[in-house]
């Protein structure tokens, strides 16, 4: 399950993507029109492919009737991303571009006003992929329309709960060049916020699971809606807490100002060189909330029967690798520092997929791998960090 952030940290049901704020470079010059495709083979191949990163990896496992709705909603997902992470327009204007983009698919509109007034935002995007995204928005609208009743209900609704998130992002945070820094006032405002940008999917790929395939049948499907939901806020507090560092540097801190409190700290405290042994406790307070998390997420997948191999594997990668990532910042003695992200190399994501292959068919071994995972992460908290 993918959590909003897509990256090989943790992937598997989405926040879209590591479509991270682009302030940089200036925009390329695409004055000349880019070719846009609208066929569905096309942008729920090609197309998707060439923005999805890693996730790509788990939409080619899942099921057949699995594949399409959830292509189509990380599509719209991940041009709402796009949108909300693009830096040269104000942040005012990103949040009701959004507004624009979930009415637009609320009352199954055709998309061009919506393109018109995306056109600016679409020629400022440096990747050549984003930029086609952005410029695809009609066909996959169309393509929205085209869905059976049920799917197009169940996009329709993930993707209003993710952008409404990411709106959330742009009205409570300063301007990433504004050199101000704000905070979530609350824990239970981070559990929140977690729902709106990842929980929602968890609880969007039960509903695929139970609509295309045999593996819900015996399902509690409301209990499972529960466990998804933290699956998906597993994923997103991992995302949380191996990007604190970069985040906040354009503004934004997810710790939640109570949580600080706790131990004496306030946001000002976490751009001081001495953030990261100073705020340890927080480290250690959220990554345990984190794991709780997870063992719900490792009950999720354990529910899915033993022969469904392709839905096992997309629910095991991003468990597996999101563990190890926690392992890397409970160990992390400079986890504020932007130069060191606690990140699992690539080989090695490559190195858990291959294993999971002999995990997927028994329980017996998903659960030792995921006691085994769990318990050297609460071994690091232990221990003094040591890197």
């Amino acid at each position: 399950m993918p959590a909003r952030r897509d990256d090989a940290a943790t992937r598997g049901p989405a926040r879209a993507p590591d479509a991270r704020v682009r302030p940089g470079p200036a925009p390329a010059d695409f004055s000349r029109p880019m070719t846009t495709r609208t066929d569905s083979a096309y942008l729920l191949g090609d197309l998707l492919k060439n923005v999805s990163r890693s996730f790509y990896l788990t939409l080619r496992v899942l099921p057949d009737g699995m594949r399409d709705p959830v292509g189509l909603a990380y599509l719209l997902a991940r041009a709402a991303d796009t949108i909300a992470d693009t830096a040269l327009v104000a942040p005012d204007r990103r949040a009701a571009l959004l507004t624009d983009l979930r009415d637009e698919i609320e009352r199954l509109g055709d998309g061009a006003a919506l393109s018109r007034s995306l056109d600016d935002v679409t020629r400022m995007q440096t990747d050549s992929h984003e930029h086609v995204l952005l410029g695809s928005m009609e066909p996959m609208l169309a393509l929205l329309r085209a869905q059976p009743d049920a799917d197009r209900a169940s996009i329709r609704k993930v993707v209003a709960t993710l952008t409404s998130g990411m709106e959330f992002d742009l009205r409570t945070f300063p301007d990433e060049q504004s050199g101000q820094v704000a905070s979530l006032p609350t824990r239970d405002m981070l559990d929140r916020y977690t729902y709106l940008v990842a929980g929602c999917v968890g609880e969007f790929w039960t509903d695929m699971t139970g609509a295309h395939t045999r593996a819900a049948r015996g399902w509690d499907l409301p209990g499972m809606r529960e466990k998804g939901i933290r699956f998906g806020k597993a994923l997103q507090m991992t995302n949380i807490l191996r990007d604190c560092a970069k985040d906040l540097r354009i503004g934004r801190c997810y710790l939640p100002d109570d949580v600080l409190r706790t131990h004496g700290l306030g946001v000002a405290d976490l751009m001081q060189p001495d953030a990261s042994a100073r705020a340890r406790g927080v480290l250690v307070d959220l990554l345990r909330i984190a794991l709780d998390q997870y063992r719900d997420a490792c009950l999720y997948t354990l529910a899915i029967p033993r022969r469904f191999v392709r839905l096992r594997l997309a629910c095991l990668w991003p468990i597996m690798i999101g563990l190890e990532t926690l392992e890397l910042l409970a160990g992390h003695d400079a986890w504020l520092a932007l130069a060191k992200p606690a990140k699992v190399p690539r080989k090695r994501i490559y190195r858990i997929m291959a294993s999971s292959l002999a995990l997927v068919g028994s329980n017996t071994a998903i659960r030792a791998r995921m006691t085994a995972l769990a318990d050297a992460v609460n071994a690091r908290l232990v221990a003094p960090a040591s890197r």
